[in-house]
């Protein structure tokens, strides 16, 4: 994934903001990045430019040699659903669907018959530690439990890319763990896992962070307290923005 040149302004109240500043960097195939910055510093912006949901005032978006944003509306539905997954702070689950019928939902959208998303999503439940509450709807699961609902049906279309916004801000520290360790185990599967957070101990999992402040992108190299073992990818050098 790669910014070039990337800034958002939009009016808010009269006045101008500008959530991005002319950002450039690259994220490689594989790696595991945590985004961090104050409140207001352009952290969602970043993540929902990367997810195509949102297009830059100037600048492209690159996921995997395309530019995002010189799609069509619909070319970029289909990349979101075949290549990206997301992960929110608010779980984003239908309150009238079982945990089941959640996960079920990109298998449905996707075309898969309908046995073929039964078993899929009951696996996938299963994976994330909810097999014995596929039944159930999201007010009779606990908060951690609603997280890893909404972790399983990012996975249901097996995404290259997992863009997660906050995944741990509403869960206890054991809880938060859990899901961290999943987003761990995507990683080593492969996948890109890039993540909005304000939990140091979060960032930490990370093998590169990057700090936005004010909508620039600070430059940094790999993460000095990750977790990760040796060996795992090789980090790009950020370019930050105007100094």
């Amino acid at each position: 994934m790669k910014l070039e040149g990337v800034s958002k302004s939009y009016k808010h109240r009269g006045r101008l903001v500008t959530a991005l500043d002319n950002a450039t960097l690259e994220i490689h195939r594989g790696e595991f990045v945590a985004v961090v910055g104050a409140s207001g510093s352009g952290k969602s912006t970043l993540l929902l430019m990367f997810g195509g949901m949102l297009s830059p005032s100037s600048g492209r978006v690159f996921l995997n040699g395309h530019s995002l944003y010189d799609l069509s509306p619909n070319q970029r539905a289909e990349i979101r659903r075949d290549k990206i997954g997301f992960v929110f702070q608010t779980f984003n689950l239908i309150p009238y669907l079982t945990a089941l019928e959640n996960v079920q939902i990109p298998l449905y959208l996707a075309g898969r018959a309908p046995a073929d998303q039964r078993e899929r999503a009951t696996n996938l439940l299963h994976r994330v530690g909810l097999g014995d509450r596929l039944d159930h709807k999201p007010a009779e699961l606990s908060v951690g439990q609603q997280q890893r609902v909404a972790l399983a049906r990012v996975l249901a279309n097996d995404p290259e890319v997992v863009l997660a916004d906050e995944p741990t801000g509403n869960l206890d520290p054991d809880t938060s763990e859990q899901i961290l360790r999943q987003l761990d185990e995507l990683n080593r599967e492969g996948r890109t896992i890039v993540m909005v957070t304000h939990d140091p101990r979060a960032a930490a999992r990370a093998g590169r962070i990057l700090h936005l402040n004010a909508g620039r992108v600070l430059p940094q190299g790999p993460n000095p307290d990750s977790s990760r073992p040796a060996g795992e990818p090789n980090y790009a050098v950020v370019e930050g923005a105007r100094r």
